[in-house]
């Protein structure tokens, strides 16, 4: 039943004083007039973790107009930008109210410099829903009533009115950065069609701040393109915009070390996602499925057909159906590129340093010695051309000490001091000189129709528990899943939403029967229509969930060590 704001200054005034438990009196939803405030969980005391709010602004009195979010990656950004707006204003706003523990804290999910869809604020049809937390305030154990009358009352308001109504916000700048999403689209949708897996603007800063800094460094050697790979896309809002594409196929990027080779590659991975302004990156884009292919010693792999690349092993170890809790340098990295392609990417990055070398490439002289019969692995070199050839996949490879890769390469890029430069055909005149891996034609059929069945366990425990440590692990009723090798994870709301993500895959999808690209197609299918909300039934949405792309939700439930296939 929906009461009015007085019924909330009354109640707060009638509680003032008692026992900090007396606040879940509270919960309920209630009319400010100009939008709706839901009190939906309160915490247990004042050091606990805050309590849990929304706000919903009718789209009458947010008034955005319907261009701003009529395709689904225009609402994003809305969505995105509103969220930020809300941030700053809310934490000029936070420990104003005072008290003990989390008292006066206000605060709503931190948006790093990635655009992400998350349960924080979603813009539906123009209404808009927000939520957020709030720590409730108290002297010690308890009540102060008035600090939180304020909170509610004075700074909330204020900041709604300032970030959640177009008559209040900058409405140019919100323009801009619409603007800017629609010509990063333009150029994701044009892709395909001009035959390129990537594009990088000129004059893109790739470099960022720090190891653990996602800012441009400042004074950083702005990006430059080739001639021979030279790209221009007449962009919608910016126009005529100029760059590199990498052009599907087998790309090398070498040279020296520190000379940016890494630095492309991590742009190119983190290029799936849209970015800010400001960003350096924001019109370096890749084809959105891309996958950071790497060795993962140690992880746990169910079921994979490992046998394109790894096969008669001298225990006789199944690597058509490979299962390990342990596994290798070349069997992790043989299985996350079958798990790769069965989640459907197009185009894979890797990086020779984050390689299993036996894995990558086996030299002349080994294979002299050690001839074929004596060896189980069959190195990537020896299928990615027909990897692309057969299945579509570009591969785009950074290679420092290695020139095996010349021989297969369609496109050869050096990259000094930052600059790229096209060596394709001075490298392919100096590999004339050397015997090499031309690569073997086609690629072997695979199993890829993997049918999970159903964790029983975990149907009947009625308490799931679910724990998150930043983007490196994820636990789910006490089973934890690593997910810190998985490189184009960027926000610890992602892995939040992978672990509710594995839940519902769990207890909803496995059943023996369907397979796990089909269960993969379903939950980008749920997510594009009822977005992560949906996987709640009942009961309150996280508000700290951020939407994962198709390749990580996989890959997480891929690395659930009680996944039973």
């Amino acid at each position: 039943m929906m009461q009015t704001a007085m019924d909330l200054r009354n109640k707060l005034k009638s509680i003032d004083h008692r026992g900090y438990p007396a606040y879940k009196e509270l919960r309920g939803q209630y009319d400010f007039r100009d939008y709706v405030l839901s009190i939906d969980h309160v915490q247990g005391d004042p050091f606990a973790a805050p309590s849990r709010l929304s706000v919903r602004v009718r789209k009458d009195k947010a008034g955005f107009p319907a261009e701003l979010f009529n395709t689904a990656a225009k609402r994003i950004t809305l969505q995105d930008h509103l969220t930020r707006l809300f941030g700053r204003w809310v934490s000029g706003g936070s420990f104003q109210a005072k008290g003990s523990g989390k008292s006066g804290l206000m605060s709503v999910s931190r948006c790093g410099q990635q655009v992400l869809e998350r349960t924080a604020l979603r813009v539906d049809d123009g209404n808009i829903i927000l939520r957020f937390e709030a720590g409730f305030p108290a002297n010690g154990r308890t009540i102060n009533a008035r600090e939180l009358e304020k909170m509610l009352f004075d700074i909330l308001p204020e900041c709604v009115r300032k970030s959640l109504y177009y008559a209040s916000i900058d409405q140019m700048k919100l323009k801009q950065a619409i603007c800017l999403c629609e010509d990063q689209q333009y150029i994701r949708e044009r892709l395909s069609e001009l035959k390129l897996c990537a594009f990088i603007a000129d004059g893109s800063i790739l470099p960022r701040e720090s190891g653990v800094s996602e800012k441009p460094m400042k004074g950083a050697v702005a990006f430059r393109f080739p001639d021979s790979l030279k790209v221009t896309l007449k962009l919608p809002n910016r126009g005529e915009v100029t760059g590199m594409g990498i052009p599907k196929g087998i790309t090398l990027f070498v040279g020296g070390g520190y000379h940016g080779k890494s630095t492309i590659l991590q742009a190119l991975q983190n290029g799936v996602y849209n970015h800010i302004a400001g960003d350096g990156r924001e019109l370096v884009i890749t084809d959105g499925s891309a996958f950071k292919l790497r060795a993962e010693d140690g992880r746990s792999i169910t079921g994979v057909d490992i046998s394109p690349f790894i096969k008669n092993l001298p225990n006789g170890k199944d690597t058509v159906h490979f299962s390990t809790e342990d596994a290798s340098g070349s069997t992790s990295q043989a299985a996350n590129l079958m798990e790769a392609l069965e989640s459907g990417s197009r185009l894979i990055l890797i990086d020779e340093d984050t390689s299993a070398t036996n894995f990558m490439v086996r030299d002349q002289l080994m294979a002299k010695v050690i001839t074929s019969g004596e060896e189980p692995i069959t190195p990537f070199i020896s299928r990615v051309r027909g990897m692309y050839e057969e299945l579509g996949v570009s591969s785009v490879i950074v290679a420092g000490s290695s020139g095996a890769y010349f021989h297969v390469a369609d496109t050869v890029i050096q990259m000094k001091e930052y600059v790229p430069i096209d060596i394709t055909q001075r490298a392919k005149d100096a590999a004339k000189d050397y015997a090499g891996e031309l690569g073997e034609k086609g690629f072997p059929s695979y199993n890829d129709k993997r049918c999970p069945k159903p964790d029983m366990a975990l149907k009947k425990d009625d308490r799931i528990k679910i724990r998150t440590s930043g983007t490196s692990e994820l636990s789910l009723s006490k089973e934890n899943v690593e997910l810190r090798y998985l490189e184009q994870l960027k926000d610890q709301e992602q892995t939040a939403a992978l672990a509710y993500l594995l839940k519902y895959a769990e207890l909803k999808l496995m059943d023996g029967k369907k397979s796990l690209r089909q269960m993969g197609d379903m939950l980008e299918e749920q997510l594009s229509k009822g977005g992560l909300e949906s996987l709640f039934e009942r009961g309150e949405v996280s508000a700290q969930l951020a939407r994962p792309r198709k390749q990580e939700i996989m890959a997480c439930i891929n690395r659930y060590r009680r996944l039973d296939i």
